[in-house]
């Protein structure tokens, strides 16, 4: 068993400029993840093993990111009990194959998407899911969401001085 809350999985290299989006956020709130590159279609052995182990090695959840046909998400959430969460990466020369390929997954085995490239959002839910079993979590969690309202609010102030 390791301290890894949340393993972090990507399609390939070119996808990490996003997924570490992900590991700057967990990190922020002092949640432990670890990075991985395991392709549904080039390395499916290894990546249905990581996603087969990650409850007996102490994760937690996993974010899943890939593009194109995207399939990395649901081939995980396949082969874990674990909450999944999926973001579509988009680049350029893409449409939207990524997003499409993972809100149409079929029922059964779900997967929580998020918008495409939403690594925030999708660090900001785990870190929801987790502050669910983890008081310290969540007060730190009840903190960043005042600050972001009196933000806000503030920024409202400021345009009508």
């Amino acid at each position: 068993m390791n301290n890894v809350q949340v393993g972090i999985m990507m399609g390939s290299k070119s996808d990490l400029d996003i997924m570490e989006g992900v590991k700057k956020v967990l990190d922020e709130f002092g949640v432990t993840s670890e990075l991985r590159v395991l392709s549904a279609h080039r390395t499916p052995k290894e990546c249905t093993q990581y996603a087969g182990s990650a409850r007996d090695n102490g994760i937690k959840l996993i974010v899943a990111g890939a593009g194109g046909s995207a399939h990395l998400a649901g081939v995980v959430a396949a082969h874990t009990t674990l909450p999944v969460i999926s973001i579509p990466v988009k680049r350029d020369n893409h449409d939207h194959e990524a997003l499409w390929s993972n809100i149409a997954l079929p029922p059964g085995i779900p997967v929580a998407t998020m918008p495409e490239n939403g690594s925030k959002n999708a660090a900001l839910l785990a870190v929801e899911i987790l502050a669910l079993s983890d008081p310290e979590l969540a007060k730190k969690y009840d903190e960043f969401r005042a600050k972001q309202s009196a933000k806000v609010l503030q920024d409202d102030a400021s345009l009508n001085r």
